[in-house]
């Protein structure tokens, strides 16, 4: 990897860190020079403007980091469902890199970027398509196991379950990690009701 692409990801990374906890609105270009410790020069030679930038943090950085956490390990579970259990509960318990009173950093930015511009709005629901299709996808496999009833839509399911993430993340900035424990709870018994078999 080249200086120039190292810099670029180094630009990235601490704008996400950035903007996960002040908000894509109160982060200013200067913040990220001197958290980065990069020149103007620099950044402005990797990105026109904030804008570009906040693009490129979308889809070179956090669509990558959601594919290695939350899509891979459901491709080729062989009990998908466990598996997407175990995804919202480590999620959910990842204290070091999420942090419950800033809640979570797709569903922020969705709620504060995909409204202000349409090139947001679109990178933001490429993410939410990604995550969509492969727990749709993990629905249709238990079906195709006769784990699942072959008439339940999987990519409702797949639209309410991000649905539920989404939610008690915000409502445990309210609430705290307590929140959390009871949203498990209810996953479980959700999931046992969709699939009978279920166990964790």
């Amino acid at each position: 990897m080249s200086k120039a692409t190292l810099t670029r990801m180094a630009i990235l990374k601490k704008s996400f860190e950035l903007i996960y906890r002040k908000g894509y609105r109160s982060t200013s270009i200067d913040d990220i020079i001197a958290t980065t410790q990069v020149t103007k020069g620099a950044f402005y030679y990797h990105f026109k403007n904030k804008d570009e930038m906040a693009l490129a943090l979308i889809n070179d950085y956090m669509r990558p980091n959601m594919h290695q956490v939350m899509l891979r390990p459901l491709e080729k579970a062989e009990k998908p469902l466990e598996t997407f259990y175990d995804m919202m509960w480590n999620l959910l318990h990842d204290t070091d890199f999420f942090d419950v009173r800033y809640g979570c950093p797709a569903i922020n930015l969705i709620e504060e970027m995909a409204p202000l511009h349409e090139k947001f709005r679109e990178a933001l629901s490429v993410l939410m398509t990604d995550w969509k299709l492969a727990i749709a996808d993990c629905i249709r496999y238990e079906q195709q196991q006769k784990n699942i009833s072959p008439d339940i839509d999987p990519q409702q399911i797949a639209l309410f379950l991000i649905s539920g993430y989404g939610g008690i993340r915000n409502i445990g900035k309210l609430e705290g990690t307590e929140s959390y424990e009871s949203y498990l709870t209810a996953l479980q018994k959700y999931l046992q009701f969709l699939k009978p078999s279920f166990s964790v």
